[in-house]
């Protein structure tokens, strides 16, 4: 259940905003003055901040950019000021919405459910873990398509990244040259396939420490490659 903070001085307003999200399914806390609301939204744990701007103590700008210093949850600037240097000022300390009141409690909990849902697409692509493979001391991040050995990053050409993931994905298969030539340059070989001789030597002088005795891209003679783990 998404837990919202409401900070608002008007008690009125905000039980009726309470009584509002919490028919919605959200879970919802009020604190009625600039300080307490401030210490909540920094010491408890929130999914989204309902900030009316005119507090006592300390006003929602101040408030905002606290919270916007130490936290990215969503924050629903709330205000009866129409003025747009008011709209600017709360957007630019760092609200991601901003509602003149007086508005509908319907209208707000429809905000707060699209803020809530883009926030939770934004953070789950932000925590997607990339997908990587790792074989003694080689590190292949596909997601991002950069390759380490022992710690330190190699430059690979897109078809060299190509070949060498391939192989690495496919441990101790053994591929020929046009088996390998038809899955990296999609097409057949048509008499082409030195160019696979060409990126495996490339290849091999980047992540082996001696090319002439290669401890990961083997030579099946007769045959092609496989990457031996």
């Amino acid at each position: 259940m998404n837990k919202v903070l409401i900070i608002e001085d008007d008690v009125a307003i905000a039980e009726l905003e309470k009584d509002y999200l919490e028919l919605s399914g959200f879970e919802v806390s009020i604190k009625d003055s600039g300080d307490s609301g401030l210490s909540s939204a920094l010491e408890e744990e929130f999914d989204l901040v309902v900030l009316d701007l005119m507090l006592p103590n300390i006003d929602g700008f101040e408030i905002c950019n606290e919270i916007r210093n130490q936290k990215d949850i969503p924050i629903i600037m709330v205000s009866a000021k129409k003025d747009d240097i008011d709209k600017i000022r709360g957007l630019g300390s760092g609200a991601d919405d901003y509602m003149t009141k007086p508005f509908s409690p319907s209208e707000l909990v429809a905000r707060v459910k699209a803020h809530l849902s883009r926030y939770e697409r934004l953070v789950g692509a932000s925590h997607r873990e990339n997908d990587v493979i790792e074989i003694r001391g080689i590190r292949i991040d596909i997601t991002d398509r950069r390759v380490y050995i022992n710690g330190e990053e190699k430059m690979f050409t897109t078809k060299e990244f190509d070949l060498l993931t391939f192989l690495a994905q496919n441990p101790n298969h053994v591929y020929s040259k046009e088996e390998l030539f038809k899955e990296i340059w999609d097409m057949d070989s048509i008499g082409d396939i030195a160019t696979v001789t060409v990126h495996i030597k490339k290849i091999r002088e980047k992540i082996e420490v001696n090319t002439s005795k290669p401890q990961y891209i083997e030579t099946i003679w007769g045959v092609g490659y496989r990457f031996k783990v």
